[in-house]
This record gives structure tokens, sequence and C-alpha cells, in this order.
């Protein structure tokens, strides 16, 4: 890329038009809320995507988004509009409910066979590894007991991190040192300051892309757990009713469903029935 174009993208500005055809696109395909608050915001994320594929600015860069060779650009797109935090043990009394409630109601029920978990809006790991943790700590105590989790994303990068499953070494400083000791290998390199959770822990988890306002999740488990958590808040409320709906679909009967402590399902119309904040049962 020449200086002057690369000068030309951080100069070059989102119209009102071209953030509105944006974020029309982006809430009614995807379900996250774009409001004009968020131009700047947006901007600032696609620049990267104008410097990469060297468009000279935003009015070339939705035209070829919408055009037809821009369906790949829409992925591309999508992994840098999604928001990815989160964080080993993030909501702890939900993995503590998990370790001492759920789990051993679940070894009694012999029916159930392998216990089927999803993480869904897992971003970059460290919500389904948190559950890898705690699941194969109780199935070493409780022979016969076996797991195994699904984690999805809307997007592709986090997804890729996900399943590389490499972390700097502050991002685990919250877990008990028997469990890093036990779980993670410290790269070779120490001046990186990584760590990689190790391959038993890895092969319990499968990771696939998946978009909530997709009409139909080609997912054909049902599953014993459910953890969707701090993700639909980025949705407007409609829509989260629809995806918890689509969620619970795939939820077994007296299946578990985790959401965030900032979400809630009042007055959704949904089949859960609370057991503790932010916990419920499917009826």
């Amino acid at each position: 890329m020449d200086r002057d174009m690369f000068q030309n993208i951080y100069r070059s500005t989102l119209s009102d038009k071209e953030f509105t055809q944006l974020s029309n696109f982006i809430q009614t395909n995807y379900g996250i809320k774009m409001p004009p608050a968020k131009k700047i915001v947006l901007q600032g994320r696609l620049q990267k995507r104008l410097r990469e594929l060297q468009i000279p600015d935003f009015k070339s860069y939705v035209e070829y988004v919408f055009s037809k060779g821009g369906e790949n650009e829409i992925i591309h797109m999508m992994d840098v509009v999604s928001t990815n935090k989160t964080d080993f043990y993030r909501e702890p009394v939900h993995f503590e409910f998990l370790e001492k409630e759920l789990l051993p109601m679940l070894a009694q029920n012999k029916t159930r066979g392998v216990i089927k978990v999803w993480s869904a809006g897992c971003s970059s790991g460290e919500e389904p590894y948190t559950l890898a943790i705690v699941l194969q700590e109780f199935k070493e105590k409780n022979p016969g007991f076996d797991y195994h989790i699904l984690a999805t994303d809307i997007s592709t990068q986090v997804l890729q991190q996900g399943a590389n499953a490499v972390y700097k070494e502050d991002k685990i400083a919250i877990i008990p040192n028997h469990l890093k000791k036990k779980y993670f290998l410290r790269s070779k390199n120490r001046e990186l300051s990584q760590v990689r959770v190790v391959k038993n822990l890895r092969d319990k988890l499968s990771f696939q892309r998946l978009n909530f306002m997709d009409t139909t999740y080609h997912i054909n488990d049902s599953f014993d757990i459910i953890f969707c958590r701090n993700a639909l808040i980025y949705f407007e409320r409609p829509n989260q009713e629809i995806v918890i709906n689509k969620l619970v679909n795939k939820l077994k009967p007296d299946g578990y469903f985790f959401l965030g402590h900032s979400e809630s399902i009042t007055n959704m119309h949904v089949p859960l029935k609370s057991v503790k904040p932010t916990i419920f049962k499917k009826t």
C-alpha cells in the first residue's frame, strides 16, 4: 500500500448513510445493536479492514461488502465488530453451583450418559476451558462420569484463539496454583509469558461458528447444560427472547441454562424456571 493511500484511510470517515447501511445489516442479520453512538467505534474497528484490503475509503468498502464477492468479507467484518470480553472463572458463583450442586445431581442420573455442555458465545475460550477444568476435576473423583463441551461464537478469530488454547500468563492469575500446574503448560520461551491448555482438556472441546440469528442452529446434539452469558446484552430485547428460545430448544428436559449476572428473562415467554439468580431449569 502506498503512503498516500495509507494516510487517506486514516482520513476517511464513515458517513451517516454508510453507517446506517452497515448498522442495519449487522443488527438484522447478526442481532448486535448498532445505535448512532457506536458510529465512531465501528469506524475505528473497520479501518483495519480497509488497510488490509487496500480499500481507500468507507464508500468503496460498503460497496464491496454488499457486492457479489463480499460474502467472505462479511465474516471478517463480524470478527472486528463483535465484542469479546471474557475471563477465566468469570462470575464464579456459576462454577461453584456446577461443582457443588449440579454435577453431583447429574452424576446420580446414570441414564444421561456423557454430560453435554454448550458454551454459547464462547469468545476466545476462557469460559469453556473453565467449564472443562470444573468438569474434569469432578470426573476424576467420580468414575464413570464423562463430558463433552461445544463452544460457539460468531467470530472466527476468537474461535481460532480458543482452539489454539494459548493465553498470556496474567490471564490465568485467578486460577488456583494446583490447577494451573495441572492444566496449563508454560511456553519454553519465557519472554513470551504464555501458557497453553493441556491436550487432554483441549480434546474435550469442539469449536464451531454460529450466528445466534440463524433461523436454524445446525447442531444435532441436545445438551444438559447451556451457558450463554454476557453475549445477549448486545441484542435488542425481542431478539434476546428469540435467541433464548432457540437455545433452550437444544436443552434436554430438566436441563440447566445460565445467563450473565446483568441479564434476565423477566417478562419473556421462555420455557425456563428460576433456580437461583441467573440459573434456570427447563420446564
